[in-house]
C-alpha cells in the first residue's frame, strides 16, 4: 500500500533556507491524477499555514462539489484521493487510524542519495511483496529539508536522466517515480 505526500514545509528555497512554499493548484490537479492512475492510497498536502490550506480545499471541494464534479467526473474521482493536513505527524497519525500500520517513509529528491538508499525496483519489490504500508515524500520548493530527509525510512535514488540535468517540477518528479515504481 502506498501514499503520496506532498511537503510545503520543511522545505528548502533556491537559497538554501527552510521556507513554507505556497500550495500550487496544478500540482493538486497533476499528483491527483498520477496517484489514481497508478493506485496511490491516497495523495496528502502537507502544508502548516492554515490559509494556503484553506485555499486547497476549496480547489478540492470545487472538484469534489462543486460545478467541477459535474463537468468533470473523472477529475472528481481523482481528488477522492487527496487529504490536507498540517504537518507531516499529522498525515503519519491519519494513515495508522486509516490502516492500522505506521508507514514507513520514503524521501525523494534530485540530489544525490546517501544512507539506506532504495532503488526504483526495490521498492517495487517491496511493494509487491510486502504487506507494509509506504509513504512517498515529496518535497516542493528546492528540496526536503536533510533533517526530515535523515529521519525518513528509505531515501529513493534520484531520478536520472540522460543530459546530466536534473531539477524537474515535483509534478513531473511524482510521475516519472510512480510510472517507475507501480506500472506493471
Amino acid at each position: 500500500m502506498l501514499y503520496i505526500a506532498l511537503l510545503h514545509y520543511p522545505v528548502y528555497d533556491k537559497n538554501g533556507r527552510i521556507v513554507t512554499t505556497a500550495i500550487a493548484n496544478m500540482d493538486i490537479h497533476d499528483i491527483a491524477r498520477v496517484a489514481k492512475t497508478y493506485g496511490a492510497a491516497g495523495f496528502y498536502i502537507v502544508n502548516p499555514a492554515a490559509r494556503q490550506r484553506r485555499l486547497a480545499q476549496d480547489i478540492v471541494n470545487h472538484w469534489q462539489e462543486g460545478f467541477g464534479a459535474q463537468y468533470n467526473p473523472h477529475r472528481q474521482n481523482a481528488f477522492s484521493l487527496i487529504h490536507i493536513r498540517e504537518s507531516l505527524q499529522n498525515v503519519v497519525d491519519d494513515i495508522v487510524r486509516r490502516t492500522g500500520r505506521k508507514p514507513k517513509s520514503v524521501a525523494t529528491g534530485a540530489g544525490s542519495a546517501q544512507g539506506d538508499v532504495l532503488t526504483f525496483a526495490e521498492l517495487k519489490d517491496c511493494l509487491k511483496k510486502e504487506n507494509d504500508v509506504y509513504m512517498l515524500l515529496f518535497g516542493t520548493g528546492s528540496g526536503i529539508s536533510e533533517k526530515l530527509i535523515h529521519e525518513s525510512d528509505f531515501r529513493l535514488e534520484p531520478i536520472k536522466g540522460m543530459a546530466g540535468y536534473n531539477h524537474l517540477s515535483v509534478r513531473s518528479a511524482v510521475a516519472v517515480i510512480m510510472d517507475r515504481i507501480m506500472r506493471d
